[in-house]
């Protein structure tokens, strides 16, 4: 396959020194997700693996530089203030990276790893990387569970990223092609997207949700002034599967929030809503894994839409790690 490997590097993990591990930085274990590696016995453990891809985006005719979103968000996440037990193991395994516009090769290295992951008793947390991701990380999801338990995706999104693949696939198809995939292996799609824009979506795109039994909740719908229809939404999708995976498209906030992404727009939600549903889904005890998209440093400002992502995956694994 035509992928290559980055090992973690230091130098994306710096920040204030304490000597007490009260930043992230100092907590962090780097190992090659390469060699056998375990949580040696830890009471929970996380495993953070960079998904370095733009191909997706670029197919999409989106704006390249999504590549360079791993490292950007691991060294916001690093300068971050560590909260976790002892007892609680976070590990960077490094990136998957895109050889000769290869994206579907570097998928499904991502998918075996993401199996390997979590068969080490581990919780992944990819970083994008385009939005492609989604496809490797379900896939990998998928092999794990077998076809006895239901997987349903949550997606935090501008997008319904439904498009037809019978063209290629891109940044654009990745649910599309989950759906083909579970309806030749008769599981069921179990899909919602929060945040949808109906500016950035066609008619068409709407129609194939419909014809999918797609679940979303618009832009203006989904917002904390709507809070509470928007938990019943969320507990309504929980109540049908067993476990979850939950994707954040950073593409999905306004540029108030994260001007480093492919398609930035004002029109977008708010930091506030999304981290009020992901504690939701978190006490569900139904999270599998999580991911990070769309995030493109070279439109970023001070770091800003980087920081966003981190101090989200920030929130998710302290949470997690309290259950």
């Amino acid at each position: 396959m035509k992928t290559t490997y980055s090992e973690p590097a230091t130098a994306n993990w710096t920040g204030r020194a304490s000597g007490a591990q009260e930043y992230l930085h100092e907590k962090v274990i780097l190992h090659s997700a390469m060699d056998d590696w375990s949580p040696n016995g830890a009471a929970k453990a996380f495993a953070l693996l960079g998904y370095a891809c733009d191909e997706g985006v670029k197919r999409n005719y989106g704006r390249p530089g999504t590549a360079q979103g791993p490292d950007a968000i691991r060294s916001q996440l690093g300068k971050m203030a560590n909260h976790l037990s002892d007892k609680v193991s976070l590990l960077d395994l490094g990136n998957m990276d895109c050889l000769d516009k290869d994206m579907e090769a570097t998928q499904q290295s991502l998918q075996t790893q993401v199996q390997t992951i979590l068969k080490n008793n581990t919780f992944p947390v990819l970083l994008g990387g385009g939005h492609d991701i989604a496809y490797g990380h379900y896939c990998g999801l998928r092999d794990y569970l077998g076809t006895e338990r239901t997987l349903g995706i949550i997606n935090f999104d501008a997008h319904f990223d439904l498009r037809k693949n019978e063209a290629g696939n891109n940044s654009g198809t990745p649910f599309y092609q989950i759906a083909k995939d579970s309806s030749e292996q008769g599981l069921p799609f179990q899909y919602l997207c929060l945040g949808i824009r109906k500016e950035a979506n066609s008619g068409g795109l709407y129609k194939t949700a419909d014809d999918l039994g797609v679940n979303y909740m618009s832009r203006a719908e989904f917002s904390i002034k709507q809070a509470e229809k928007v938990e019943q939404t969320i507990k309504t999708f929980l109540s049908r599967v067993d476990s979850v995976y939950v994707t954040i498209d950073m593409d999905g906030f306004s540029s108030a929030y994260a001007p480093g992404v492919s398609a930035a727009s004002p029109m977008g939600f708010s930091p506030e809503i999304v981290l009020a549903s992901l504690g939701l889904i978190i006490r569900s005890k139904k999270l599998i894994s999580v991911d990070v998209a769309e995030m493109n440093p070279a439109f970023d400002r001070d770091n800003q839409t980087a920081k966003l992502a981190a101090a989200l995956l920030h929130y998710i694994i302290h949470e997690v790690a309290l259950l």
